[in-house]
């Protein structure tokens, strides 16, 4: 853990549920990236203009770090069919759990929702367990 940087990223936790609480508050809405984004691949409605001003917003916020530190985002270490791959598994599972790490890891905790709890513990074994494979038993990644 040479990379280790606490205060920063206590900022950014911070700011992640600052950002669910609002718009929990403002808008009676889950932040859950994948039903926000989900909501906008289906028929435009009166929803539509807040969902897309939340992604501009994540895409805004990437663009701003990659100007102030460049080598805060680094190159793509895969290829981009791998990459495609990798995300249409990603919203097939968030569709199989019925929602994603940040509507269940962040705002359903914080809600203290017994589904929420399971589904990020499933997560976190999850992503452990393919961890553990790809960088021990089949040999990849640093």
């Amino acid at each position: 853990m040479s990379d280790f940087t606490p205060l920063s990223s206590f900022a950014g936790g911070t700011l992640i549920g600052v950002a669910a609480a609002l718009l929990l508050v403002a808008n009676g809405r889950i932040a859950g990236i994948s039903g926000i984004v989900g909501g906008l691949l289906r028929k435009p409605s009166a929803d539509t203009p807040w969902r897309a001003l939340f992604v501009a917003g994540l895409l805004a916020g990437g663009l701003v770090v990659q100007s102030m530190r460049p080598a805060a985002i680094g190159p793509s270490v895969v290829g981009y069919p791998l990459l495609v791959t990798a995300g249409l598994l990603v919203g097939f599972g968030t569709q199989l759990g019925s929602g994603c790490t940040s509507g269940h890891g962040v705002c359903g905790i914080g809600r203290l929702s017994p589904r929420s709890m399971v589904a990020t513990a499933t997560f976190m074994l999850a992503g452990a367990v393919t961890t553990y494979v790809l960088r021990h038993l089949l040999g990849g990644g640093s």
